[in-house]
């Protein structure tokens, strides 16, 4: 959410940015805003002067009636009774006029990056770098769920009996290798300096709304029936929750945090061969990081926190490369952000495992989470989220590049201590199960 003053004083550059987001049905909002921030501060105005009023004539009654002039003490009641009403009207209408503001606000995208680049859809993406080199072996890599079916790791016809279709049953030393790319991915962060969280799973509207535009809340988020609850469509939600309405000490920053979460997505629209099997599904886990900064150092986290997930993927012996999100690509809040993807060598190509966020300070503003500086001086805090891991659609990359043509998968020397030391699954008779 944009700050006010910034709109009011900048409606050019806020058009202009929308723009470039190609939201021009958002266009008129600006001017909207504009006219009810200037309503708001001229009802403002008049009501401080009528209570100026009021207060000045009350005390004139006593005087009139002190000084038996019943007449004049008449006429000021009349008028301390119309001001009295119309202070009233003017502080009906001040909720009202707020709400529609704030409605208007949350809508309005954060202004972005000017190393953004300009494009209309993810189609319009730019590759920065690539990590590793992609391999296509000379022998067949089965999909995904088939790798896992020989390895009877998975049961996806029980899942969709006890839950539906975007559901799966992790099994056998498939869902152990899903446990352990997870302890693998907390111990790394740890590693970074980060603190391990486990935040709650569940949050109220009030945090929904400030940690999410309401596109994105329509699309991913599930609503509990009859409370004031939504399951987290991931950890950064609940996290950066964590901070509402507080006063952060400036010494303390910044506040390096990585989290452990279940996720719950609706995924509307999501079909497709490859939107099968455990690629997009209602329910995940994941490994998160979060940094809560100065505004000035934002940027430079940015860069580091995108860089750890390349490192970590790479000590996996996946392939990877950054691509950076276009103006039509971000969501509302963001500021900028970049995505990694993962090699496939059975789709000879890349496709997304995390994404990289700066959202500057629109979280912050939304929710209040500022900072003490030096002298007393306070600001708001600037946010930013990164995926570590997100089985299973990690471990789609993980099986697909270190499988070996006898249908065997190599476990790399970094996650062998998580998996009891062994170096190789080997695929399993179904009988086995």
């Amino acid at each position: 959410m944009l700050d006010i003053r910034f709109l009011r004083e900048n409606p050019e550059i806020v058009k202009e940015n929308i723009r470039k987001k190609f939201q021009d049905r958002k266009l008129p909002m600006v001017d909207e805003a504009i006219e009810l921030d200037q309503k708001r501060r001229d009802n403002q105005v008049e009501a401080d002067q009528l209570r100026a009023e009021k207060n000045k004539i009350s005390k004139e009654i006593g005087k009139f009636m002190a000084q038996g002039d019943k007449e004049a003490a008449e006429e000021a009641k009349k008028k301390v009774a119309e001001f009295s009403k119309r202070l009233a009207d003017l502080e009906a209408e001040a909720p009202k006029i707020e709400e529609d503001l704030r409605k208007i606000m949350l809508v309005i995208p954060n202004i972005i990056d000017p190393s953004v680049p300009i494009g209309k859809d993810d189609s319009e993406n730019v590759e920065v770098q690539k990590f590793g080199d992609p391999v296509v072996p000379d022998f067949e890599i089965p999909y995904h769920t088939d790798i896992m079916e020989r390895l009877a790791g998975i049961d996806l016809d029980a899942a969709r009996k006890v839950a539906g279709n975007g559901f799966y049953y992790l099994i056998g030393d498939v869902a152990r290798l899903h446990s352990a790319v997870l302890s693998y991915a907390r111990d790394f962060m740890i590693g970074k300096g980060f603190t391990y969280c486990i935040p709650p799973f569940m949050i109220r509207s009030d945090v929904v709304t400030g940690v999410m535009s309401f596109d994105e809340m329509e699309s991913m988020m599930y609503k509990i029936e009859g409370e004031d609850l939504y399951l987290i469509g991931t950890s950064e939600h609940s996290m950066i929750g964590r901070f509402i309405d507080s006063m952060i000490e400036e010494p303390t920053l910044p506040l390096t945090l990585t989290s452990y979460s279940p996720c719950f997505r609706k995924e509307k629209g999501a079909h497709g061969l490859e939107e099968r099997g455990v690629y997009r599904i209602h329910q995940f886990e994941k490994q998160e990081m979060i940094v809560i900064c100065k505004p000035e150092d934002s940027m430079d986290w940015f860069h580091k926190l995108y860089s750890y997930t390349v490192e970590l993927f790479r000590t996996l012996d996946i392939p990877v490369r950054t691509l950076e999100c276009c103006s039509g690509d971000l969501a509302d809040l963001k500021v900028k952000s970049i995505d990694v993807e993962a090699w496939s060598p059975r789709q000879k190509k890349y496709f997304e495992v995390g994404s990289c966020s700066n959202l500057g300070d629109a979280q912050a503003r939304r929710l209040k989470i500022r900072v003490k500086g030096e002298g007393g001086q306070k600001y708001l805090a600037h946010t930013l989220n990164n995926t570590v891991v997100a089985p299973p659609r990690m471990l789609i990359a993980f099986l697909e590049n270190n499988l070996n043509e006898d249908g065997s998968i190599r476990i790399p020397e970094a996650l062998r201590p998580y998996m009891g030391g062994i170096e190789l699954i080997t695929p399993r008779n179904k009988a086995e199960k």
